[in-house]
């Protein structure tokens, strides 16, 4: 499979000569720049805020920049393949998009998961869509056309309620559950603290539970007739504390590949491996949920090393193509982008958040033809090293 993602830098050059500039910017420092200028203050702090002062979440971003790689030369690069093999899927890249919880608020409709879900249908890119989304989960895989989607899992303390998430996702035609493990109990925010603003407890992103047949029995009532009572219980239901004795349990929920977001440490990968447990999730919830840790690129190698043969989904602070390979280099199966599309989502919907994936996808394709790479195996065999 030969996608030269990078001829997309072709296409904006041709247009240039008729005086047409690209509508949307390429690179992430723009990117961010409008974003802040279009999305309400809220939903951007929401978006953009880490945890305590942001240090693990910068780092996240900044350590990239400690890795580096070797060029090659005369190396025949005219073919490239930077397609790859996941949960039973052959995909042309291996980018995904991250879950993200106010995906939803992102679009100026409130939409915005079914604009990520249009992106994911245009550019081939997963979609791992949250458990929060202000629309059904149902209604998020139908617009992603033939393109597959992964749902995450906020693993609920009602047992019927998570039981149900998962059925209705296997039942939808996602291709995996990715099961988050620390979100159980949110980190100290303060840029939401600051704004008083937790979306959910305003009633948004909350559709997969007001929709869904255990949470509405539990409520004994349509959640638009007491939005109340519904956000309440939704708080007393949300954040079951994980421990390496519910997978089983969670095993018994799916015959979906079962994927753990969350593993940072190579003992918990090694264990989670022997526990039969499908692929490997190697972030830090891009620094908003614990501040005072290790970038997250930093840790990839000893994690893939304890993985084995299981693929490792990797993301958290990835905000360019030359990220993406980098993180393909150190063992990398599958790249995950957040902020950066969620950006696109504000600037322009599902035209936007297409546009940022295609310009991080050329930058990757391009990188990798420059420096000798033709296929990912050959940038996992040059591997990165620190400069």
């Amino acid at each position: 499979m030969n996608n030269h993602f990078g001829d997309y830098q072709n296409a904006i050059y041709l247009a240039g000569l008729g005086g047409v500039l690209p509508k949307y910017p390429v690179d992430f420092a723009t990117l961010k720049a409008r974003a802040e200028a279009a999305m309400p203050p809220a939903i951007l702090h929401y978006v953009q805020g880490g945890c305590g002062d942001e240090y693990t979440q910068d780092r996240n971003a900044l350590a990239f920049h400690d890795w580096g790689m070797v060029p090659r030369m005369l190396v025949d690069t005219s073919q490239r393949d930077l397609s790859i093999e996941l949960f039973g899927s052959k995909l042309p890249s291996p980018l995904f998009m991250s879950p993200i919880g106010v995906t939803g608020l992102c679009t100026q409709d409130g939409h915005g998961d079914l604009a990520a879900a249009r992106a994911s249908a245009q550019t081939g890119v997963p979609l791992t869509v949250s458990t929060l989304t202000n629309d059904p989960l149902e209604d998020i895989i139908a617009a992603t056309g033939d393109t597959p989607a992964y749902f995450q899992l906020y693993t609920p303390k009602n047992h019927e309620l998570a039981a149900s998430l998962v059925r209705r996702a296997e039942n939808a035609g996602y291709k995996a559950i990715v099961v988050t493990l620390d979100t159980w109990v949110t980190g100290w925010r303060p840029r939401d603290l600051n704004n008083a603003n937790f979306p959910q407890l305003r009633g948004h992103v909350l559709q997969n539970y007001f929709t869904d047949p255990v949470f509405r029995e539990l409520l004994g009532a349509d959640p638009a007739s007491d939005l109340r009572a519904a956000v309440l219980l939704w708080v007393s239901l949300f954040g079951k504390v994980l421990t390496w004795n519910d997978l089983d349990w969670l095993r018994s929920l799916t015959r979906l590949p079962i994927v753990l977001k969350g593993i940072c440490h190579p003992d918990d990968a090694r264990r989670a491996v022997d526990a039969g447990i499908d692929a490997i999730y190697c972030s830090n919830h891009g620094g908003r949920q614990a501040n005072g840790g290790i970038a997250a690129i930093d840790l990839l190698p000893a994690v893939v090393d304890a993985a084995g043969a299981t693929p490792v989904l990797f993301d958290s602070g990835v905000r360019s193509g030359s990220d993406v390979v980098k993180a393909l280099a150190l063992g990398a199966t599958a790249v995950g982008i957040g902020r950066p599309y969620a950006y696109g989502l504000a600037l322009g919907g599902a035209e936007a958040a297409a546009h940022v994936l295609r310009s991080i996808l050329a930058e990757a394709d391009l990188m990798m033809a420059v420096n000798g790479y033709p296929t990912i195996a050959d940038v996992r065999s040059a591997g990165a090293s620190r400069r």
